[in-house]
């Protein structure tokens, strides 16, 4: 399975100097695969689990000579770790905190070792001792985009269409049609890789759904592991309740029981941490960055995976397969949703992105923007219809009070179509913006 951050690694195995690098997203995005995947492009490749072998965090106890530590975890391996020959992976080195901090005397000290490091709840430790500034580079995983679904499903000419397609001409109806089919199924499926990997080889939806279902339970079991006791029952309700607000400003009295903000707010900012949510905050749009006009208190959210969320809601994705398009229009919030995912997963992956949106309350103009996307100089709002039609009235006003955002965007089930300073997209083709 290829995945559109493996150009980036590769861009570090040749750079020289290279810092070590590390890998951070949720849970399960295919953090360890594309490492491994990264490893059969070097002589030899030496992978140290701290989670399968406990006894490798020993070799970081005594100092953080790096010449020491690669002798000493030479002989956990059985090989010889060699610079310039030797991908050494650090998988979940989360339970090895010592470890952490040795990346920077790696980039120091032995600068010609190529070393990389993973961990399913790394954030949680790196906001304990702290991250090497300067000393390790970071790229950040996502689900698989819609375009790497493509890619797996082989659908090359698709790919090549859709990239290298003039969005001021319509799509040929065949290709048109056909990427929504896709893009229904993509709905059900998600994102995840051991779902994507099952359904190409097995078409058996009820199987992907099985482990749509592990995974949530697999990330229920790690509350245990981040969040202290009086803050389990928080953070359970956050998980179950959030699918169901999506594509609604978040307000802490929405979640059922007579909770208030400052006892569901730490929760929440923990599963931030696990990478398993992620807000949108309201800006003003008047300027880049977007963050520098927030109102971070106003904000809605998105789940990691359009997929997971409906195994929480505990409802059958299998409709998209059979009407994707009913799906869409009946569907608003999980469509408005699957763009966030998209945008995050075609963002710049060195450094962790953040979703903006934009609205006004007032008595004789109520509005609101579903995102706001950051392209050069220039705020570019992005509307999200899930049917063919729809009002454009806030689109129009945002562009109406932002001088300096020249159009927007609206992703809807049509086709492409310039229309003045409305750009109309499919919903297929977020990628079309990076």
């Amino acid at each position: 399975m290829k995945r559109t951050i493996f150009s980036e690694l590769k861009k570090w195995q040749e750079n020289e100097p290279r810092k070590p690098i590390l890998l951070r997203g949720a849970r399960q995005v295919g953090k360890t695969f594309i490492i491994r995947q990264l490893g059969k492009d070097f002589p030899d490749y030496v992978e140290i689990n701290f989670e399968l072998k406990p006894e490798a965090k020993k070799v970081f106890d005594y100092d953080l000579d790096p010449r020491r530590i690669t002798r000493d975890l030479s002989l956990i391996a059985g090989r010889k770790i060699v610079p310039g020959e030797t991908l050494l992976f650090l998988d979940e080195i989360q339970e090895a905190p010592n470890a952490i901090k040795a990346l920077r005397y790696f980039y120091e000290m032995l600068p010609g070792l190529h070393v990389a490091a993973a961990g399913s709840l790394l954030e949680f430790e790196l906001e304990n001792i702290g991250m090497p500034v300067g000393r390790v580079d970071s790229l950040y995983m996502y689900p698989l985009s819609f375009l790497e679904y493509l890619n797996a499903r082989e659908e090359n000419l698709l790919i090549e269409t859709l990239v290298n397609h003039d969005p001021h001409e319509k799509i040929s109806e065949a290709g048109h049609s056909k990427l929504l089919l896709l893009l229904g199924e993509y709905m059900a499926v998600g994102g995840m890789p051991e779902v994507v990997t099952c359904f190409i080889e097995t078409s058996d939806l009820n199987k992907c759904f099985k482990i749509h279902r592990t995974i949530v339970d697999t990330y229920r079991q790690d509350f245990n592991k981040y969040a202290k006791k009086y803050q389990l029952k928080y953070v359970e309700l956050l998980f179950n309740s959030i699918p169901g607000l999506l594509g609604k400003k978040f307000k802490y009295n929405s979640i059922p029981g007579e909770f208030r903000a400052r006892e569901l707010r730490p929760s929440l900012e923990l599963l931030e941490k696990a990478g398993i949510v992620h807000k949108i905050t309201h800006s003003s749009g008047q300027g880049i960055p977007l963050a520098a006009s927030a109102k971070e208190e106003t904000f809605k959210l998105v789940f990691l995976d359009i997929a997971l969320s409906q195994t929480i809601l505990d409802v059958d994705p299998g409709s998209w397969l059979l009407d994707p398009k009913f799906n869409f229009i009946n569907k608003g919030p999980l469509t408005e949703a699957f763009i966030g995912q998209e945008l995050l997963a075609y963002s710049v992956p060195d450094r962790k992105n953040r979703l903006f949106y934009w609205h006004r309350e007032d008595r004789s103009s109520n509005a609101e923007v579903d995102y706001l996307f950051q392209q050069g100089p220039t705020v570019i709002p992005v509307e999200v219809k899930s049917g063919s039609t729809g009002s454009l009235k806030s689109l129009r006003l945002f562009l109406d009070l932002h001088d300096r955002s020249p159009y927007g965007i609206r992703f809807s089930l049509s086709n492409f179509l310039i229309d003045g300073d409305i750009h109309n997209y499919p919903l297929y083709a977020v990628a079309k913006l990076r």
